[in-house]
Formats: structure tokens, C-alpha cells, sequence
């Protein structure tokens, strides 16, 4: 996992660098999260946050690369006659093709890499570890965005879950599907600063 994290974080860097235009930021917001299971199994969200950094980076006029770097707060409750809660704590790592409007409007989505950093059960008043999860997720993230010529911006995004995070292949498939509403600020020089960046 660290292997993997430090390639991806080196691969990041090394577009950043060759990259004419580029524009770091900083991004937080609210998580509504679930846990879909293939067996029927219900759940009810979970309301999280998530923050982190971005890198806006320019290919053309109306077409940017935008990789992220987020700490992301996700899982559900289990409905039943206790009150459990799944607690999923990831560092995610989405990489988005933006399209651009003229208007300040973008539209996004591309491949994500979620780490998790730890998993823990609540039961009523008791947490609890849980080992039960894989360490890494693959999910694909779409969105739209708004950007100001403030450099402030808002972005929604719905992240399907791909990958099966569920350690037992004899379990259940279990999916993470999170929307994600978010407010940014994206540094750049006032040149720069116009509806269209």
C-alpha cells in the first residue's frame, strides 16, 4: 500500500512539474455516504466530511487534468435493533478530466484510488476495530463544478464504488457510493483568475 501510494503521489508530481499551467488549491465539504451489499442488506447513510488539495492543471482552453489529494469520511449505519455504524477512513486519490465552460461551469469525472487508513464499528456505544475491509478501492467519481473569478468555486460529485471492498470473497460484494458537495479555493495569479480557468 505505501509502495502504491508513493508511486501514485511521484507519478502526480511528475505531471505537475511538465505542466504549463498549473493551479494548486485547497477543497472540503459534506460526504453522504452508503454501503451498497449484492444480498439485499439495508443501510441508511452516513453524513461525513472530506478535505484536502488539488492541482488544477491546463491541457487547452476548455480541457484540464485535475488529480486531488483528499482524507474522506465515509461508511453507513446498519438498520437493525442495535445501532451500528460502519466508520471507513480513506485517503483518496481522484484523477478528473474536467470539460470547461466559458461560464465558469466544468463537468468531471475519472478513475479514483481510495486508501483505507483504518475501519472501525460503532455498536451503540462501543467501537470497535474491523478488519473485515481491503485496504485499497476503486471507484469513478462524476461531477460538475463551478469556479469565480474570486478563485472560489462548488462542486458536486457522485463517487460509484467499483471494486468489491469486502476482505471475505466468500461475503457478500459490498460497494462504497458517496455524494460529495464541496467548496474550493484554487490559487492562481490574477491573470488567470477568469470564468473560464
Amino acid at each position: 500500500m505505501k509502495k502504491a501510494t508513493f508511486l501514485l503521489l511521484a507519478l502526480l508530481a511528475l505531471i505537475t512539474a511538465k505542466a504549463q499551467q498549473v493551479h494548486l488549491g485547497i477543497k472540503g465539504g459534506v460526504n453522504i455516504s452508503n454501503l451498497h451489499f449484492n444480498n439485499n442488506t439495508s443501510t441508511d447513510s452516513k453524513v461525513g466530511v472530506h478535505f484536502g488539495l488539488l492541482a488544477h492543471i491546463h491541457a487547452s482552453k476548455t480541457w484540464a487534468l485535475q488529480p486531488e489529494l483528499l482524507y474522506s469520511l465515509e461508511g453507513a449505519k446498519a438498520k437493525g435493533n442495535n445501532d451500528v455504524t460502519f466508520n471507513l477512513n480513506y485517503l483518496n486519490v481522484p484523477v478528473l478530466l474536467q470539460y470547461m465552460f466559458n461560464n465558469g461551469f466544468r463537468l468531471e469525472g475519472g478513475p479514483q484510488l481510495g486508501f483505507l487508513l483504518n475501519a472501525k464499528t460503532k455498536t451503540n456505544d462501543v467501537t470497535e476495530d474491523n478488519n473485515s475491509f481491503e485496504s485499497i478501492s476503486i471507484s469513478i467519481p462524476l461531477g460538475v463544478g463551478y469556479l469565480s473569478s474570486s478563485g472560489w468555486g462548488l462542486d458536486a460529485r457522485y463517487v460509484f464504488g467499483l471494486s468489491n471492498i469486502n476482505e471475505n470473497k466468500n461475503g457478500p460484494t459490498i460497494q462504497s457510493n458517496v455524494f460529495q458537495l464541496g467548496i474550493f479555493y484554487q490559487l492562481s495569479d490574477s491573470k488567470m483568475k477568469t470564468h473560464h480557468r
